[in-house]
């Protein structure tokens, strides 16, 4: 099992940025797919984005081109970069992954969960 830790979570103005960091605990980490989702209050979980082992990314239609998912394989570190944050931005995101190639896109693809970090972002 691997521990996830997400940090860089916080409020901010519609407009502004924040970068979200997850730290994993895992000595092949450049063999998982990794995932950012998010939960708003009374929705249910969502993908936001992932990225493959091998660097292949796919973002929710209503992040595209504002947020970014990338990877550090030699710090054990996905990353999700949100600009243009938006209201709708807000909830709880969540970092997962699973020891797999390929894309998953669904949560229960996912083996892996952190205990995730807030983000609100006011108007």
């Amino acid at each position: 099992q691997v521990q996830l830790v997400e940090s860089g979570g916080g409020l901010v103005q519609a407009g502004g940025s924040l970068r979200l960091s997850c730290a994993a605990s895992t000595r092949t980490f450049s063999s998982y797919a990794m995932g950012w989702f998010r939960q708003a209050p009374g929705k249910k979980r969502e993908l936001v984005a992932q990225i493959s082992s091998g660097g292949t990314t796919t973002y929710a239609d209503s992040v595209k081109g504002r947020f970014t998912i990338s990877r550090d394989n030699a710090k054990n570190t996905v990353y999700l970069q949100m600009n243009s944050l938006k209201p709708e931005d807000t909830a709880v995101y969540y970092c997962a992954a699973v020891p797999r190639g390929g894309w998953p896109v669904m949560t229960y693809e996912y083996t892996d969960w952190g205990q995730g970090t807030q983000v609100t972002v006011s108007s």
